[in-house]
């Protein structure tokens, strides 16, 4: 029998992330936070006291609760398969912190078992579900640049061990500015102009060997295992392209940047990484540009979560879905292999593009279960 009213959530991993996640999640009245489960079990009890969510403990406590729809997976990513197959295991769809997974092996493995068992595995980013970037797809889905033909997409920065405190995973399988950013701008990307068709790559590495440059493990050396430097040719399935820089070893800071130009005109997005932001749009009429401010939900992590929510009451696909997600990842491994190869590589996943959300839905919306139209 189809369950109705507030959608039962349980999170798994009490760490950093989860914070940016209960702020939203706590608050949103489609949802119900019933359970944070963690290997810490005192890291579980604490975010659940300070969030006010009635259950703490491990995740097999969190799993076994009945009431329990929607596992919030924020694991680290090499544990977002294991964890995301044992929720589906015990009928529990899936919202995963990205990456999806780290190979298409595993990721495929994942989408089959969900289809198999009817059950959903929605996977973030969900940034550009953010009155930002819809604002900006709606404009492209209205012809403000006509039909868009081309992208650039850039971003460049030292890297994250001049800050982070435990910086090691983001140089290693499953980090690196392809998988660890990567996802903002070629979930973007494929937004805009759908299916990717195939890539060409190029990778570099500035430094095997890094230096922690802030907290108490200051000074502390790391080796890099994965390229600090992706560069991509991206065609896509209509015909268009893109050009894209993923980098942590640029000594000048570019980030957020991503350009669509068109048959009409050009649209400069607001950072893929964030949920707002305004858009430029650019006719040729003059350099400035004219300013087009976002409209749209303004909530931050977790929208996806309650989008997944609305979808599986109202009984269609959910926007952040895992087809989305596998594509991404075929992309960013795709990219990876054709760094490694020297060879343009094809890509055999796709998925279908939903159109964009419509402006006046909010996920902090009261009734938004019984359907918006979204």
């Amino acid at each position: 029998m189809s369950r109705t009213g507030r959608v039962g959530i349980g999170v798994i991993g009490a760490g950093v992330i989860s914070s940016q996640y209960l702020d939203n999640l706590t608050t949103f009245p489609d949802l119900e936070v019933l359970f944070v489960g963690d290997m810490i079990l005192e890291r579980a009890k604490a975010q659940a006291a300070k969030y006010g969510v009635p259950g703490s403990g491990t995740v097999e406590d969190l799993l076994a609760h009945p009431e329990i729809e929607i596992v919030v997976n924020l694991t680290p990513p090499a544990a977002h398969v294991e964890i995301a197959l044992q929720a589906l295991s015990v009928g529990k769809s899936v919202w995963t912190e990205k990456p999806f997974a780290l190979d298409r092996v595993s990721g495929k493995t994942l989408l089959d078992e969900a289809a198999r068992l009817g059950l959903r595995v929605a996977t973030a980013p969900d940034t550009f579900l953010g009155a930002g970037l819809q604002t900006a797809l709606r404009l492209i889905e209205a012809g403000e640049i006509g039909t868009p033909l081309t992208a650039l997409a850039l971003m460049q920065s030292p890297g994250p061990d001049s800050w982070h405190p435990n910086p090691e995973f983001l140089f290693q399988e499953g980090g690196g500015p392809l998988f660890d950013i990567g996802p903002y701008y070629l979930t973007t990307l494929v937004q805009t102009f759908g299916p990717v068709k195939r890539v060409t790559a190029a990778a570099s590495t500035s430094r095997p060997v890094r230096v922690i440059g802030s907290g108490p493990r200051a000074g502390t050396k790391f080796n890099v295992t994965v390229p600090s430097h992706h560069g991509a040719l991206i065609d896509f399935e209509s015909g268009a392209s893109a050009q894209t820089i993923f980098s942590f070893q640029s000594h000048r800071k570019r980030t957020g940047f991503v350009e669509v130009s068109g048959t009409t005109a050009t649209i400069a997005f607001p950072d893929p990484n964030n949920f707002d932001g305004d858009s430029m749009l650019f006719d040729g009429t003059d350099d400035k540009g004219r300013q087009v401010p976002a409209i749209g939900s303004k909530s931050t992590r977790g929208t996806g979560v309650a989008e997944l929510a609305q979808a599986i009451r109202a009984g269609r696909p959910e926007r952040a879905n895992g087809a989305l997600a596998y594509h991404v990842l075929d992309i960013m491994v795709s990219i990876a292999e054709s760094a490694q190869g020297g060879e343009t590589v094809s890509v055999e996943t796709s998925f279908e593009k939903a159109p964009a959300v419509p402006a006046g839905w909010d996920p902090k919306g009261r009734g938004s279960l019984i359907g918006d139209g979204a």
